[in-house]
Formats: C-alpha cells, sequence, structure tokens
C-alpha cells in the first residue's frame, strides 16, 4: 500500500486528519474539557488537534457555518434542526469576592446580603438570555437593582478586577481551580443556578474524527456521573 493511501486509509477510520475543537475557557481548566482533550491526544496521536475559546454563542455560529467540528457550549437548547448534542457536566454560578471583603466572613450568604455591594458584572451582550436569567433570580431572591460598577468582558477580567478590590462578580464555580490568590469563590444560600454543558456537533458532519471524539467523551468519569444524576 502506499504512503497515500495508507494515510487516506487512517482518516477514513478517524486516526488520522483534523479535528477543530471549541470551548469556553472558564471550563477548561478542570474537568470533561481538558480529560477530553487529553484523551483525544493518547487514542489518535497521529491527528491534529485545533483548539479555539470561545464564547458559547460563538461556537454556536462557527459550528453552523462549519468553522469547528464540536464545541463545548453552556446552555444548549434541547432540540436543534442543525446541531446534536450530549450533555457532559453541570457546573453552578458561584460569587468571587476580594479575600478582605466584609462578605467573605459570612458563612451562608444570601442574595439579600448583596444589596449594597459594588459588582463587576459581564455584559449583556456577552450571553442575553444567561444575563437576563441571572437577573431575574437575583431580583427574585431580594437582590432587585444590582450596583453595577464596572463591567468585565469575560470571567478572567472579572476575576483580575475583583481581585484588586473593584467589587464582587459572578462566575463560574470552576473558576476556584484557577482563583487569584486574593479572591474567594463563596456559594450562595438561594441562588440556584446550574450550568449545563454540552458537547456540540453539526448533524450532517461525518468526519470519523469526529465520531470517534463524539464515542469517547461518554466515557469520561464526568460524563457517566452527569448521566447517572
Amino acid at each position: 500500500m502506499s504512503e497515500a493511501a495508507a494515510r487516506a486509509a487512517r482518516v477514513a477510520r478517524g486516526q488520522s486528519g483534523t479535528l477543530r475543537v471549541g470551548f469556553t475557557e472558564n471550563a477548561s481548566w478542570r474537568g470533561i474539557v481538558p480529560d477530553s482533550f487529553r484523551r483525544f491526544r493518547e487514542r489518535q496521536p497521529d491527528a491534529e488537534l485545533q483548539l479555539t475559546p470561545a464564547t458559547s454563542l460563538e461556537q454556536i455560529e462557527a459550528l453552523r457555518s462549519g468553522r469547528l467540528d464540536a464545541g463545548f457550549v453552556f446552555n444548549m437548547p434541547k432540540t436543534d434542526a442543525e446541531l446534536d448534542h450530549i450533555p457532559v457536566a453541570m457546573q453552578h454560578v458561584e460569587l468571587a469576592v476580594p479575600k478582605g471583603h466584609a462578605l467573605a466572613r459570612v458563612k451562608n450568604v444570601r442574595l439579600r446580603d448583596l444589596v449594597d455591594a459594588s459588582f463587576v458584572w459581564f455584559p449583556r451582550r456577552e450571553a442575553p438570555a444567561f444575563y437576563d436569567r441571572l437577573m431575574h433570580e437575583c431580583f427574585r431572591g431580594g437582590l432587585k437593582s444590582p450596583r453595577i460598577v464596572q463591567e468585565g468582558l469575560n470571567e478572567s477580567t472579572i476575576l483580575s478586577l475583583v481581585s484588586h478590590g473593584m467589587g464582587v462578580g459572578w462566575v463560574n464555580g470552576t473558576a476556584r481551580w484557577r482563583c487569584p490568590e486574593g479572591v474567594v469563590i463563596m456559594s450562595m444560600v438561594d441562588l440556584d443556578m446550574p450550568l449545563p454543558l454540552a458537547l456540540v456537533w453539526r448533524r450532517d458532519n461525518t468526519s470519523p474524527l469526529l465520531a470517534n471524539f463524539i464515542g469517547e467523551v461518554p466515557r469520561l468519569a464526568d460524563v457517566r456521573a452527569v448521566k447517572k444524576g
């Protein structure tokens, strides 16, 4: 068999070629996202893995246009004519607080305790549905008009600004795995905002490499735990 034929055979078996995967940066520090990348490298050492950090909305757009093969997306709709998905993790919204802040000493923090707090908040344009949902939950819990003193484009910016004492901010619970030294991540007693994470791909994408990736992800421990839950 010629080298070209052998290469084509490896591509057809999903052992070679290029896989383009998107992911949200705040989901990449621990758990299913980095574990799936490591598993891919172990199982397909001859394939190229192109990784693209992007928001969930940006990933959905890139998947629809064919610029990504798969993406790890938060709050994926249950049904979509073009896209298929599998749930892979359940994460939660938590509060980032400067270590010297009075709230850091409160054992059970409630939303009404944040009425006088200064917030570093993400712009609504980055995640409109999530923004509106969070505002609704805050209102319901007694935080009717959060005092937003600064916007932070992404979670890294929010954590940085919180670490410098500019305010408190909402982050993914996974932030505790890369939290700046001057920041405490706190769970809220009365805020239950699960963040379902899904692996998403186009239904008509026939890449064997993608099929192998999709087949391996459900075998990871974190995904099995989600399914049992």
